[in-house]
């Protein structure tokens, strides 16, 4: 029998400690043995719980206990959650963890120190919660070089973006819904609604797949405050769909550019379709074309049910994933990852005539006049002219509210 440890016990934590039982003949058979928790580690008092006899608050007694083949993390977090995870990969025990924080920080030298202590290091819950993205990547797409990924990795946002275009509500409307749901912190939601969760989660895809370590603070992030009900109807009228997009790209000579920002998605992307809480990611390879992961990217369930799947990997497997799950460290650097690459963009404007407008961007449509309110459709601009727009706006007494870059293949 693999005995195992959970760190945590709040909405995965619980919900790996269920999947492990209510499917514990599945997950057996998989495994190869049954599979149980020993212990889970809480700061909390579950004295009353009805496995009150499994808890404990001291990461010691877990690491004493030569039982102990497989810790789940489930904290989040890195102050907490990286020490314990590295004591644990140290002492040769596997870890698999949902910390997007954690992975996107630290990924590169946790993996090293797991195969370096013949341990397995697995983090599928951290980008797709339920939905597979991180083991087809690394076994199903080995034989390809992966030269972009563009994904809609936030559920929350989507279905904020899904409420203001189907029932015409603005940004603070569909944020308490999401908050009401469920699906959205009450007390701090911007690391959903600013972007911070996409920008974590496109890092650790783009590490994997370009092979060397992605920080998130040189990723270009931008959440979606400023989108309004009147950006979604032009962008409806354009036949798009605004969506938050975290996209990664690596040109042919091996330079890297990355990003999380609102974009105008056409309609016959199939990013544009995707609505509601649910994820998608679209990867391309150099053999195989794109391929395109879907599903629902959090809840309680889902997120645990990858989590033990990646605990059945780590018994059976253990190091010897680190064949193909690996990325090779690098140093964070002044500066960001950004796209010079001159491209379609929706700007809106405020107290500028739309008249004018053709004449700081060039060539495009208006999409939108609204007096002092207006939108324009720039057909090929790069970042050099926002910048020189943007500064003649402003002299003219105005100013920009609004950039959203238009998707390309």
């Amino acid at each position: 029998m693999a005995k195992i440890a959970i760190l945590g016990f709040g909405t995965v934590g619980s919900g790996v400690l269920e999947v492990l039982r209510r499917n514990a003949a599945g997950i057996a058979r998989r495994a190869g043995e049954p599979v149980e928790v020993k212990y889970i580690l809480e700061v909390r008092d579950f004295s009353a719980h009805p496995d009150a006899a499994l808890f404990v608050n001291n990461m010691d007694v877990i690491l004493a206990d030569p039982e102990i083949r497989v810790v789940v993390e489930t904290i989040g977090g890195t102050r907490f959650a990286y020490p314990y995870v590295r004591r644990a990969l140290e002492s040769g025990r596997s870890v698999v963890t949902s910390n997007k924080e954690m992975v996107a920080t630290y990924g590169a030298e946790l993996l090293a120190l797991a195969k370096q202590n013949g341990a397995a290091f697995l983090f599928e819950a951290s980008v797709g919660g339920g939905t597979p993205v991180i083991t087809p990547l690394h076994q199903c797409l080995a034989a390809n070089q992966i030269s972009q990924i563009q994904g809609i990795v936030n559920g929350t946002t989507n279905f904020m973006l899904t409420k203001m275009a189907r029932e015409n509500m603005g940004f603070d409307q569909a944020l308490k819904i999401a908050q009401d749901l469920g699906y959205a912190e009450t007390k701090d939601p911007s690391d959903d609604v600013d972007g911070a969760d996409a920008c974590r989660k496109i890092a650790i895809l783009a590490s994997l797949a370009f092979g060397r370590h992605v920080y998130p603070a040189n990723i270009p992030t931008q959440g979606i405050r400023p989108i309004t009900v009147a950006d979604i109807a032009a962008a409806t009228g354009m036949d798009c769909a605004i969506k938050l997009i975290a996209w990664a790209r690596r040109d042919e000579g091996g330079q890297v550019a990355a990003g999380v920002e609102p974009m105008l998605v056409p309609r016959q992307n199939q990013l544009a379709g995707v609505d509601d809480v649910f994820n998608a990611v679209l990867m391309k390879g150099d053999m195989l074309g794109d391929v395109v992961f879907y599903g629902k990217g959090a809840g309680r369930l889902p997120t645990a049910s990858a989590v033990a799947a990646d605990v059945i990997d780590a018994l059976k497997n253990g190091a010897k994933v680190h064949d193909s799950l690996f990325w090779q460290p690098s140093e964070p650097f002044d500066g960001l990852l950004a796209d010079a690459t001159p491209a379609t963009y929706y700007v809106r404007t405020k107290n500028i005539p739309a008249t004018v407008l053709p004449a700081l961007y060039g060539e495009g449509e208006l999409v939108l006049d609204k007096g002092a309110e207006a939108a324009y459709l720039v057909t090929y601009i790069g970042p050099q002219g926002l910048f020189e727009a943007r500064r003649k706006a402003e002299a003219l007494g105005g100013s920009v509210e609004l950039t959203l870059r238009q998707l390309s293949e």
